[in-house]
């Protein structure tokens, strides 16, 4: 069974974050493993607490899962303190992992900011350039290209300058302020459209996260980044058509839609 890694902070409402992370890669056939960058206290409406790990209790977790069960992918998410960038960056250039995919995660979906200013220069200088491939939404694309984005034709500018500065491929989202949801892959001076269906469902939480773990897992199980995306793209359509309605804000997807069998029934199932 191949194997990816998240790197990323906990959500106590499950809906993002290590916890969506888990429950993308086990429905996409890989094995699971985590090192958790921090605890946050959140739910469908937005965060209300953070307490991060400490440097050194994050590099135990990096070392033990790398030195017991090497994972095939590696998939880093929210990481809000410098300490602990540099620890991922000096971790993963030790251990040289063959797949390496980063959400540079900056703002939640309620719209708390998840990270501090010095953070994302120390992103950018140490962990980015180490990243085969980055998934920027919108405002992380203008932070990371330091250009506007009001349009497609923009959305390639920043790719291109994001994949420049950082020599990585740019899975660019984009999102209904600009299309429906049409993501831009800008990979060696070449970019392909990805075009993704409206699907009027206002329970958007987590969906970076799940987007970026489904990459990360089909790269762990061999496919190409053009075909994982793709995949990673289909996974999140059809998550989002299940249409899971939980919470009072911006609730979670449904990771599991299509997990069936005997272990999946209700009791109210067993009984019909």
């Amino acid at each position: 069974m191949r194997t990816a890694l998240t790197i990323a902070g906990s959500d106590s409402s499950g809906g993002a974050g290590i916890q969506a992370d888990i429950k993308t890669m086990m429905a996409n056939g890989v094995f699971a493993m985590s090192a958790i960058t921090a605890m946050t206290a959140q739910n469908t409406t937005g965060v209300t607490a953070i307490m991060n790990a400490s440097p050194a209790f994050l590099k135990e977790e990096l070392d033990e899962v790398f030195t017991d069960i090497f994972p095939d992918a590696v998939k880093i998410g929210m990481v809000s303190e410098s300490e602990l960038i540099r620890v991922i960056a000096e971790r993963l250039r030790f251990y040289k992992p063959k797949w390496i995919v980063v959400d540079p995660v900056m703002v939640a979906t309620s719209g708390a900011r998840l990270i501090s200013e010095d953070a994302i220069a120390t992103l950018k200088e140490e962990l980015l350039p180490l990243a085969d491939i980055l998934t920027p939404n919108i405002p992380e694309g203008e932070v990371l290209s330091d250009l506007k984005i009001q349009s497609e034709d923009d959305m390639v500018k920043a790719a291109k300058e994001i994949s420049s500065r950082f020599h990585c491929a740019v899975l660019l989202k984009g999102g209904h302020q600009i299309n429906d949801a049409n993501d831009l892959l800008y990979k060696e001076d070449r970019f392909r459209w990805f075009k993704g269906k409206r699907i009027n469902n206002p329970n958007t939480h987590g969906t970076g996260c799940t987007l970026s773990s489904a990459i990360a897992s089909n790269l762990a199980k061999g496919f190409d980044m053009e075909s994982s995306v793709q995949r990673a793209k289909d996974y999140i359509s059809d998550a989002l058509s299940a249409m899971l309605d939980l919470g009072h804000g911006s609730g979670p997807m449904n990771h599991a839609f299509a997990f069936e069998g005997k272990y999946m029934e209700s009791k109210e199932s067993e009984a019909e």
